[in-house]
């Protein structure tokens, strides 16, 4: 299940590998989104707790609104509990004109939850981000960072969730 994000702990493993992190992005400040990605990749339920963000900006050091700044900019980011397998929708012109919208209407059905929520089981979330850039293969869903596409069928969404179970 997913957790509060105000229980969440900062243990110090956790701080050994932010510590790690920052000093492979030679704690150069351009680098936050990278950065955060990779803290957030440490994290089970893909995200970035406050108490991991105020560490993050005091280790940096930066101002913690930088740290939120981006947070709510990139999709990629995300201050709330996700599943451990966040699964994002292409959102572009490109994947609507493929029928993007039965792709959600497909995951919605299968994992029975909607945008932004977390299955029971605390695998999946569903969410909607624009473009990553698999034009290609639309429509096509991500999920931790892997691309899959073209995704036109129920039984290619099942068999899909089914490499997650």
């Amino acid at each position: 299940m997913i957790e509060d994000s105000s229980k969440f702990e900062l243990t110090e493993e956790l701080k050994a590998s932010i510590d790690k992190i920052l000093v492979e992005h030679y704690h150069d400040f351009t680098q936050i989104v990278g950065i955060l990605l990779d803290v957030q990749s440490k994290i089970e339920q893909h995200y970035i707790p406050k108490i991991v963000a105020c560490y993050v900006a005091e280790k940096l050091p930066v101002k913690l609104s930088v740290i939120y700044d981006c947070m709510t900019f990139y999709d990629a980011l995300s201050d709330k509990p996700r599943g451990r397998y966040p699964i994002e929708i292409c959102d572009s012109i490109a994947c609507k004109v493929n029928n993007n919208e039965f792709l959600l209407k497909t995951l919605k059905e299968l994992l029975g939850i909607d945008f932004g929520t977390v299955t029971y089981d605390g695998r999946f979330t569903i969410e909607k981000v624009s473009c990553f850039g698999a034009c290609d293969r639309a429509p096509a869903v991500k999920i931790n960072g892997i691309v899959y596409g073209p995704l036109k069928t129920k039984a290619q969404m099942r068999g899909l969730l089914e490499q997650f179970v």
